[in-house]
């Protein structure tokens, strides 16, 4: 009776470790597939003249404007969501960790997380750019700012979960010996706690970047797009997502090319910002250890 119980679980677990070793190659499989098509379709129109000449005309014209606008955008979201995201996560992890308010906020944040990113667009569209085209009298106001806040509005979540989990994972053991000599909580949280979980802290800053980077439908109703170089928070900017996009709604081959283009330097943006925090990761990690 034992034998049979022991080879019906072992034929189980034989049948387990297979469906799941087929599932996780299937996965690599599509993911190999999209990174040849991405990488071999897009080194073909890479060139001086996609980062030196603004926005593509026929077969003329590269990314340089999409480029810049992108760094600006997501710089700009960046700055307005890491602080907001951190003290959040900070006040999750140390005021209100077993509260009923502190499971509200993250069950709340867990929703903004999971929210569809065009929703997040349409509402920055309506709180943000109506209101400024009202004051302009009518000339609809797509701008850089709208773009960035609704590109916040996706990385906050990010930010203030992996604040709130990195800071919980600070051993107890050194809050209470800062406590025991003193230390007031918000002296405690900001000069101790946190740069024991900088680490971590900046690796949830820079997945939150690489999320926000690939974003496209936010930008079509905030940030909008522009066929010339713009630097003003307040005037409409291209960025590489959105360019994207109105390249591939193009019959011209050319500019096909040059769309997959845009889309290989975004995912080697991404690639390079997970490597990125991993080593940042794993340097905190052996230096606490």
């Amino acid at each position: 009776m034992s034998t049979r119980i022991h080879r019906r679980r072992h034929a189980k677990n034989i049948a387990a470790q297979v469906l799941a070793s087929a599932a996780t190659l299937l996965a690599l499989a599509f993911l190999v597939w999209i990174l040849w098509e991405t990488i071999s379709r897009g080194l073909q129109a890479i060139g001086i003249s996609l980062f030196t000449k603004i926005t593509a005309y026929a077969d003329q014209g590269g990314l340089a404007n999409a480029i810049v606008g992108s760094a600006i955008i997501d710089a700009m979201a960046i700055a307005l969501s890491a602080p907001i995201g951190v003290m959040a996560g900070a006040y999750l992890a140390e005021y209100a960790r077993s509260t009923r308010l502190g499971a509200t906020i993250r069950f709340l944040n867990d929703i903004l997380l999971s929210a569809p990113s065009i929703v997040l667009g349409l509402f920055v569209y309506v709180i943000v750019v109506l209101p400024m085209t009202a004051v302009t009298n009518g000339t609809t106001t797509f701008s850089a700012l709208a773009g960035s806040i609704a590109l916040a509005l996706i990385g906050l979540p990010v930010i203030v979960r992996t604040t709130d989990e990195m800071l919980q994972l600070v051993p107890s053991t050194l809050r209470e010996a800062a406590l025991s000599l003193g230390i007031p909580q918000w002296k405690l949280t900001v000069q101790v706690l946190m740069r024991a979980a900088g680490s971590g802290i900046l690796t949830g800053v820079l997945l939150a970047l690489a999320r926000l980077s690939g974003e496209t439908a936010p930008l079509l109703f905030t940030a909008f797009g522009n066929n010339y170089m713009a630097f003003g928070p307040l005037e409409k900017m291209a960025s590489l997502p959105a360019a994207i996009y109105q390249y591939t709604n193009d019959p011209n081959p050319a500019l096909h090319a040059i769309a997959w283009a845009g889309a290989l330097l975004i995912a080697l943006f991404v690639l390079a910002l997970s490597l990125l925090a991993r080593t940042v990761f794993a340097r905190g990690k052996t230096s606490h250890d």
